[in-house]
C-alpha cells in the first residue's frame, strides 16, 4: 500500500509542476539505445531494440577509437539511436521541442515512426518541434538514423561538405553532444535554433560601457511566438542576477500585442552600475531572465547565462575592456578530444582542459575549421578564455553549393552562440575568401549579432578592405589598420616522453619515419628542442608587439594545445604539437609559454622555467636551457655552485653550454637589471621510488554514477618521505 501511495504522490507532483512552471528544460541524455548497423524498420515504435546497447549521451558510437587508430581509420558508417519518452497527460496542450547540440554527420529524426526532419551539417545544433507528433499520457519513441560516411552528400544539392574530412576534423560519430527536451506554453520565447525551426531565441548585449565607472546599458531582445488561436497582449520583463544568484536589477518593455500564429521581436533595456566585466582569466557571468506575462500571470521564462565586456579593433590592435591585449594562445582542434572517449566528456572536464590554457597564460583559443560544441563555448565563458569561432570549411574558398553550406552554418553558429562573452572573433575561413564572400559573411554577422563587439575575418585576409582582422600561419604580419595575428604558428611535434638525446627512449631530433621522403629533423623533436623552438617562434611576435611602432603584430596562437587525434607526421597515429599530451599532462612547451605570456602585452609577472629534468648518468654533459621572463640575466647553480650566467637569446631563452651532471639540485635564478632576484626554478635528482599516491580529480559535486561522468586519477611516484621530493609521471 505504501508503494502505491508513493507512486500516486509522484504523479500528482509531476502534473502540478508542469502546470505551475510552464517553461522547462530537461536533460535528455539518459536511457538511449544504440545499434551500429542499419536495420530495417528501426524507426517504428514496435521495433524490438532489447538487444541494443544501452548508452547515456553524449556518446559517439566509435569513441573507443580515439587515439587508438589514426584519423583516417576511425570507424564510420550508419548507426541508430532510440529513446522512449513518457509525457504526463497533465501536460497536454504544451509545446514540446527537442534540441540536439550536434550530431556527426547527417541524421534523419523520427517520432513514433514519422520522419520529423533531416540535419546534415555535422557541426551545429538543430531543433525539432515535436508537439504534433507526441502523445501525452502514452509512450513515445524517438529514433535517429545517423549516416557518417566520409563521402556523404547533402541530399538537396548533391554536394559534399568541406569539413567532413579525414584529415583535420576527427570523426566521432553518432550523437557525441548533449540533447535537451523543452516544454513551453503556447505563448513562448523561441529557441536559438535556426536549422529546421527557423527561430533566433534571446539576444542579450550591453552598450554605453564605461569600464572605469563600472556602468553599462543592458539590452534584452526576445523572439516571441503566439500559437494560441486568439490574439494575446503581454508584457516583457527582464531580471538580471549576479554570480551568487542575487538580483541586481529588473526592467521591462512596453506592453505588446501578438496575433495568432505571429512571431515578433520584443525589446527592453536599462542602465546598470557596479557591474563586473568579463575578462581574460575572469569569467564573470550574469544570468538574465526574460519573462512573458499575460492575463495577469507569468507564462514563459528563459534564463540566459552571459557576460559583459568592451572590445575595440583598430590601429592594428585589439582592446579588451579599454586595455590593449596581445593575442596569445592556441589553435586547438575543435574536437578537443581525449583518449578512449573522444570529445564526449562531462562539462567539468571541459573546464579542466580549457582552464589549463588559461593557466599557461593563453588568452585566446582559435577553434579550427568548424564551430566548437556548446559545452566548450560555455566553458570558455566560465574560465575567462577568449575564442575565435569558425563556421565550417577546409582549406580553400568555394563558389558552388558548398558556399551556401558555409553561410548557413555561420548563421546558425552565430545565433546559437552570440550570448557568450568569450567569443571575440568570427572566422569565415581557414584560407582567404573572396571580398564578395567576406562581405556576405559580414552581413550575416551584422544581421544576427550587430551589437556583440566581435570582429569577423579570415586567415590570410591581409589586404582585404572588408575583413576586420587577418593573419597568416607561418609569417609575421603587421598592420596599422585591422589587427593581424598568426592563426597557427610553431607547428613542430614532440612527444612528452621524448625528453632529450640523453634520456630513455633517447629520441634525437629527426628520429622516426621520413616525411614525404625527406628527413624529419625540421619538425620531429624532443622536449628540449621543442621548447626552445616554441621560444624562438614566439619571439617573432613579441618583437613586433603593440607599442613597438605604428605597424604592429597583434600576436598569434600556437598549433595546438593538446595532442590531437588528427593528421600526423611521426611514428604515432596522432598530432603531437601540443603544449600538453592527450591527457593534458603538460610538456615543457606549456611552461615556456606560461613564462613568455604572463601579461597583457609585455611580461608583468616574472617567471623562470628550467627545461627538462635532472636525472642522468654520471658521464652526461649537456646543454641546459632556461626560459625566463621579466628579468635581465639568469644564473645556473649545481648543488649551490655557480655555473655562470646563460647566453641570452630571443628575449626569453638562456642557454648554458656543456653542463656536467651532478646528482642533487639544479637551480636557475633570474635577476633584474638592478641585480635583485625576481624568480627562480629548481630541478632535483629523483631517488628510488618508495610510495605511490593517487590523486583523484572530479567535478565539484563529486562523481555521478550517471553513465556520463568521468574522473581523472593522477599517479604520483614518491621517493623518501623524509626528503619531501617528488618525481611525477602518469
Amino acid at each position: 500500500m505504501k508503494n502505491i501511495c508513493f507512486f500516486l504522490l509522484i504523479a500528482l507532483l509531476t502534473g502540478t509542476s508542469l502546470q505551475a512552471e510552464v517553461r522547462k528544460r530537461y536533460n535528455f541524455n539518459s536511457d538511449w539505445k544504440l545499434c551500429v548497423d542499419d536495420p530495417k524498420g528501426a524507426e517504428q515504435p514496435s521495433y524490438d531494440d532489447a538487444s541494443w546497447k544501452s548508452v547515456t549521451l553524449p556518446h559517439a558510437f566509435n569513441e573507443d577509437d580515439a587515439f587508438r587508430v589514426a584519423i583516417d581509420k576511425l570507424t564510420t558508417g550508419v548507426a541508430w539511436y532510440r529513446k522512449r519518452l513518457l509525457l504526463p497527460s497533465g501536460g497536454k496542450g504544451q509545446k514540446v521541442f527537442v534540441e540536439f547540440e550536434g550530431i556527426r554527420q547527417a541524421g534523419e529524426f523520427f517520432v513514433n515512426g514519422t520522419s520529423v526532419g533531416l540535419h546534415e551539417n555535422g557541426v551545429m545544433a538543430v531543433g525539432f518541434d515535436l508537439t504534433r507528433y507526441v502523445r501525452f499520457g502514452k509512450e513515445n519513441v524517438i529514433a535517429v538514423r545517423i549516416d557518417n560516411s566520409l563521402d556523404y552528400k547533402e541530399k538537396s544539392t548533391g554536394a559534399k561538405l568541406q569539413w567532413n574530412d579525414r584529415n583535420f576534423n576527427a570523426s566521432y560519430d553518432g550523437i557525441p553532444k548533449n540533447v535537451y527536451l523543452h516544454l513551453a506554453g503556447k505563448l513562448y520565447q523561441t529557441l536559438p535554433l535556426f536549422s529546421n525551426l527557423g527561430t533566433t531565441g534571446v539576444y542579450i548585449y550591453a552598450d554605453s560601457i564605461d569600464v572605469g565607472a563600472r556602468t553599462a546599458t543592458i539590452h534584452a531582445e526576445s523572439e516571441v511566438r503566439n500559437e494560441h488561436p486568439r490574439p494575446v497582449k503581454f508584457s516583457y520583463m527582464v531580471e538580471v542576477k549576479d554570480m551568487d544568484g542575487a538580483t541586481v536589477g529588473r526592467f521591462s518593455g512596453e506592453e505588446a500585442a501578438i496575433a495568432p500564429g505571429e512571431t515578433k521581436a520584443v525589446k527592453a533595456s536599462a542602465p546598470f552600475s557596479n557591474l563586473n566585466f568579463w575578462s581574460w582569466g575572469y569569467g564573470y557571468l550574469y544570468t538574465v531572465e526574460t519573462a512573458l506575462l499575460a492575463d495577469g500571470r507569468e507564462v514563459d521564462r528563459v534564463k540566459t547565462r552571459t557576460g559583459f565586456r568592451k572590445t575595440r579593433f583598430a590601429d592594428g590592435m585589439v582592446w579588451l575592456n579599454d586595455r590593449v591585449i596581445q593575442v596569445k594562445g592556441y589553435a586547438q582542434r575543435t574536437s578537443n578530444e581525449w583518449p578512449a572517449v573522444g570529445m564526449s566528456v562531462p562539462a567539468w572536464l571541459s573546464d579542466y582542459s580549457n582552464s589549463l590554457m588559461v593557466e599557461s597564460n593563453a588568452n585566446l583559443v582559435r577553434w579550427m575549421h568548424v564551430t566548437p560544441w556548446r559545452q566548450d563555448v560555455e566553458s570558455c565563458d566560465r574560465v575567462g578564455l577568449m575564442q575565435a569561432m569558425p563556421a565550417g570549411d577546409a582549406e580553400k574558398d568555394v563558389a558552388d553549393a558548398r558556399w551556401g553550406q558555409r553561410t548557413r552554418l555561420m548563421r546558425d553558429a552565430i545565433i546559437y552562440n552570440r550570448n557568450s562573452p568569450s567569443i571575440i572573433f568570427y572566422e569565415s575561413g581557414n584560407e582567404s575568401i573572396s571580398e564578395e564572400h567576406m562581405a556576405e559573411m559580414k552581413a550575416i554577422r551584422d544581421r544576427y549579432d550587430p551589437h556583440g563587439g566581435r570582429a569577423i575575418g579570415s586567415r590570410e585576409m591581409l589586404d582585404s578592405r572588408v575583413a576586420e582582422y587577418g593573419g597568416e600561419m607561418l609569417y609575421i604580419n603587421k598592420s596599422a589598420r585591422i589587427p593581424m595575428w598568426a592563426t597557427e604558428y610553431s607547428r613542430d611535434e614532440g612527444l612528452r616522453k621524448y625528453w632529450d638525446s640523453y634520456s630513455y627512449p633517447y629520441h634525437r631530433d629527426g628520429d622516426g619515419p621520413l616525411y614525404r621522403g625527406a628527413d624529419a629533423s625540421a619538425y620531429n623533436r624532443n622536449q628540449d628542442s621543442h621548447a626552445v623552438e616554441n621560444v624562438i617562434r614566439w619571439f617573432d611576435y613579441w618583437r613586433e608587439r603593440p607599442g613597438t611602432g605604428r605597424r604592429v603584430s597583434s600576436g598569434g596562437v600556437k598549433i595546438i594545445f593538446s595532442d590531437s587525434n588528427t593528421h600526423f607526421r611521426g611514428a604515432e597515429n596522432y598530432r603531437r604539437s601540443g603544449a600538453t599530451d592527450p591527457m593534458r599532462i603538460p610538456k615543457d612547451g606549456f611552461f615556456a609559454h606560461q613564462v613568455m605570456w604572463d601579461g597583457w602585452v609585455d611580461v608583468e609577472n616574472p617567471r623562470t622555467h628550467i627545461v627538462g629534468h635532472w636525472n642522468y648518468a654520471d658521464s652526461v654533459v649537456k646543454d641546459v636551457f632556461v626560459v625566463s621572463g621579466g628579468c635581465e640575466r639568469v644564473e645556473l647553480l649545481v648543488n649551490g655552485a655557480s655555473k655562470g650566467f646563460g647566453s641570452k637569446s630571443h628575449e626569453f631563452l638562456y642557454t648554458f653550454k656543456n653542463v656536467a651532471f651532478e646528482k642533487g639540485e639544479l637551480k636557475a635564478v633570474a635577476y633584474s637589471a638592478q641585480g635583485q632576484e625576481v624568480s627562480s626554478d629548481v630541478r632535483l635528482t629523483a631517488g628510488a621510488p618508495e610510495a605511490i599516491r593517487l590523486k583523484l580529480m572530479q567535478g565539484e559535486h563529486g562523481f555521478y554514477a550517471d553513465g556520463a561522468d568521468m574522473a581523472l586519477v593522477e599517479v604520483e611516484f614518491y621517493e623518501s618521505a623524509l626528503a619531501d621530493r617528488t618525481a611525477h609521471n602518469s
